[in-house]
């Protein structure tokens, strides 16, 4: 079947930002005495901003300020990535220039808000690859309902079965797969169920790979 369409993700799939932002959450909670692992943070990937608060309160108690945390997190990201950019993932300008190549439509499907993922974009120099971005205000419902994956196959003018989604996360798969969409997984901080990988097409080490 010829594809017509390739759905991104962001964190984790096009940039190496899930590392950092663990990192700066990580720091930043510690300040403050308080102990947050990378199991503690993987239950975040994937998952919109909006959901996150009740998290983080089951986390720390009541009394903690998810705003506040949310704030710092959001300032420190942005010193560094103005001063050291934002690492990309292998293989990214390879995949998106071949799409291009191949007259394949492309979109934008994160959790991250439309402000925040079009600076990321651009400090990638990336934005002008994509046709349509859906972003955490563009939908009711997030990852891993499929309203994130409908609404870009919409924007795109396509039929989900004619567009391949990649995702790092397993909320992202399971957004795609309900959406109809070819599933393609290239793994970042979390590996593959035996569940995700029933729903997944392909999964590859790399954006490298996906060319193939």
């Amino acid at each position: 079947m010829k594809i017509k369409g390739a759905v991104f993700d962001m964190d984790g799939l096009m940039f190496d930002t899930e590392n950092l932002t663990y990192k700066l959450q990580r720091e930043i909670l510690e300040k403050d005495g308080l102990s947050f692992s990378l199991e503690n943070y993987k239950n975040t990937v994937g998952k919109r901003t909006a959901d996150l608060p009740e998290y983080f309160e089951k986390l720390f108690g009541k009394e903690f300020s998810y705003e506040d945390f949310h704030g710092k997190c959001r300032e420190e990201y942005r010193k560094y990535t103005e001063k050291n950019g934002v690492p990309i993932k292998e293989g990214l300008f390879e995949l998106l220039n071949r799409l291009k190549a191949e007259n394949i439509k492309i979109a934008l499907c994160t959790s991250t808000t439309r402000k925040s993922a079009e600076r990321t974009l651009r400090i990638a120099e990336v934005l002008s690859y994509f046709d349509a971005l859906v972003c955490a205000e563009d939908v009711k419902n997030g990852k891993p309902n499929p309203e994130p994956f409908l609404t870009a196959a919409e924007k795109l003018g396509l039929e989900p079965s004619g567009c391949m989604a990649l995702e790092d996360s397993l909320n992202g798969i399971k957004s795609a797969k309900r959406a109809g969409m070819i599933t393609v997984m290239v793994p970042d901080l979390i590996e593959p169920t035996d569940e995700i990988k029933a729903m997944c097409d392909y999964i590859f080490p790399s954006l490298l790979n996906v060319m193939e």
